[in-house]
Parts: structure tokens; C-alpha cells; sequence
């Protein structure tokens, strides 16, 4: 009687098929995060600082970026505003000396006088254009540096992300003393031959039109006036 009151029962509790595969699927899921790479950023100091670092130069990187493209859009907004003067001041500058030149034919039909003095509206425009061709100038230029300096830091930009993106994906396996290649290393690396003169043709098309236009609108002066 002892012995079948000491006995102990076994109960055996069937496990839901599906209930036993959830299980499993979350001590999965719980062992990959453990072994994932942002743990293993989150428990090292020094990979959890350089990604921070990392983080908050993307960071101003992007906004010296966007600061860039707003000044090169704002400078390109100034040359064509000075294209447009320049445009409009020849336009009205002929129109009234052409009007002008009808009003003394139907005063005097001697306008010899007037001839002679061709020169003046010639060099009044010349200096008027070169001015505004000067300003011109000057705006692509400061518009060429701040290209040059926004596809420097993009590059530098793309750099940045590539380590980041190796640092998340290797996690504390990450060598703590590489550095993002920089522009100018990359510049140094790559051989690059440019001439000069063919530089600034291409970079100056808008200065080199406006130039051939004052020439050619430099004797029309002369001919509305002697004509």
C-alpha cells in the first residue's frame, strides 16, 4: 500500500504542432539578434562611438550639401537676371537711337553732324556691355568654385556612407583605425590632365557669347546712324 501511495504519475501534455513552431521560430529570431552586427556595435564602446561620429558627419555633410546646391542655384539665378539686362538694355539702347536718327531726318535732312558722332552710342554700349560681361564673369567663377567644393563633399559624403554601411555590416569585426578616403586622396590617386584655356572655354560659353555679341553689336551704331 505504501509503495502505490509513494508512486509517482507521469502526465504527458501534447504540444500543438503549430504552438511548438512559434517557439522555435522566436529562439531563432532571439539568437540572430543576438549574434547581429548592431549588437555587437551596441556592446562594443569604440564601434558604438565611431558610428555616432560617423552618424553626426553624414549629418553636417548633408546640410553643407544642401547649403551648396541652394547657393549654386542662387548664383545661376544672378547670371541669368544679368543676361537678361544685358538683353534689355541693347534692345532699348537701339530703339531709341534709331528713333532718335528718324526724328532729326524729319528735322534736318543734313544729318552728317550725326555721323561723325557714331563713336559715342558705340562706346557708351561697349562699356555698358563690358561691365555686365565682367559681372557675368564674375558669377561663374564664384559658381565653378562652389561646384568644385559640393562635388568634393559629396564625394567625401559617399565615402562616409560606405564605411558606415561596412561598419553595421560587420559589426565588432570592424577594423577601428580605417578612415574614409577623401577627396583629395582620391584626387592625388587619379591622374588627371587638363589644359587650361580648354578648362575655361568650356566653363566660360556664356562670357565667350556675350563677347561675340558686343562685337558685333559695337558698329551698329554706326550703321543706324550714317545709314
Amino acid at each position: 500500500m505504501a509503495d502505490h501511495k509513494n508512486a509517482h504519475h507521469i502526465v504527458e501534455i501534447p504540444v500543438d504542432p503549430e504552438h511548438q513552431q512559434k517557439m522555435v521560430s522566436a529562439m531563432t529570431t532571439i539568437t540572430a539578434m543576438q549574434n547581429h552586427p548592431l549588437m555587437e556595435i551596441s556592446q562594443s564602446p569604440g564601434h558604438l562611438l565611431l558610428l555616432k561620429l560617423w552618424q553626426r558627419e553624414e549629418d553636417l555633410f548633408g546640410r553643407k550639401i544642401a547649403r551648396k546646391e541652394s547657393r549654386l542655384n542662387s548664383i545661376r539665378s544672378e547670371i541669368s537676371q544679368l543676361c537678361c539686362f544685358f538683353f534689355l538694355f541693347h534692345g532699348f539702347f537701339l530703339t531709341i537711337l534709331s528713333a532718335s536718327v528718324t526724328y532729326v531726318k524729319n528735322v534736318n535732312e543734313e544729318h552728317d553732324h550725326v555721323c561723325h558722332i557714331w563713336w559715342v552710342p558705340s562706346i557708351l554700349s561697349l562699356c555698358t556691355s563690358l561691365v555686365l560681361i565682367f559681372c557675368v564673369e564674375v558669377k561663374l567663377c564664384r559658381y565653378w568654385k562652389v561646384s568644385k567644393q559640393l562635388q568634393r563633399e559629396r564625394s567625401d559624403n559617399r565615402s562616409l556612407t560606405r564605411c558606415v554601411q561596412e561598419l553595421r555590416m560587420k559589426g565588432a569585426s570592424f577594423d577601428l583605425s580605417k578612415e574614409p578616403l577623401n577627396a583629395k586622396r582620391m584626387k592625388s590617386s587619379s591622374v588627371e590632365i587638363k589644359w587650361k584655356p580648354l578648362t575655361w572655354c568650356s566653363q566660360s560659353v556664356t562670357t565667350i557669347c556675350l563677347l561675340c555679341l558686343t562685337g558685333l553689336l559695337f558698329p551698329a551704331s554706326r550703321f543706324i546712324l550714317c545709314v
